[in-house]
């Protein structure tokens, strides 16, 4: 009776490391597409200038949403948390100053997405964007993916400088 006591708890020990290591051994084989697949909310955008110096691109506070459905299809927009309202309450009556300012305080695309999971690198096949000289136009970015936490720079960002995007898995 006494052996079948120190038997069952070795027993029920093992098996909860077994299940413990095929839990863990199930994440790490999860592919970066699998990994990368949801919904990811914006912490930061930046210009890095040569010196190392940052620019928030759409301020301290972007805003927006990057969504990878895990089948190769991705839809991206983001946008300063402090664009005007438009004195006429209507999207296509704004002044210049307004038009300007939207232009300039967002960007929004969507289209196809290659992983490269030897380079870690994200190639964005964009099919239409706010920025239309973007239409039809690929760009790969380096990026890095640890947990919750996912970023990818623009080695020549449109504004001058690399691009530092960093963003947070939505919950």
């Amino acid at each position: 009776m006494r052996q079948m006591r120190i038997v069952t708890p070795t027993i029920m020990a093992l098996l909860f490391l077994g299940v413990a290591l095929q839990s863990v051994d199930a994440t790490a084989q999860k592919t970066l597409n699998q990994q990368l697949a949801g919904a990811w909310t914006y912490v930061s955008v930046d210009t890095v200038r040569p010196d190392g110096s940052r620019t928030p691109m759409y301020g301290p506070n972007p805003q927006g949403l990057v969504i990878f459905d895990g089948h190769s299809h991705y839809a991206l927009v983001n946008s300063r948390d402090d664009l005007p309202k438009f004195a006429f309450n209507d999207r296509t009556r704004g002044t210049a100053e307004e038009f300007k300012a939207v232009v300039q305080g967002s960007i929004a695309h969507f289209g196809r997405y290659t992983i490269n999971e030897v380079d870690k690198t994200i190639t964005f096949h964009i099919d239409t964007s706010t920025f239309p000289n973007w239409n039809g136009v690929e760009q790969r970015r380096p990026f890095v993916l640890s947990g919750d936490d996912l970023k990818w720079t623009t080695p020549a960002a449109s504004g001058g400088g690399s691009g530092e995007v960093v963003l947070k898995r939505a919950k």
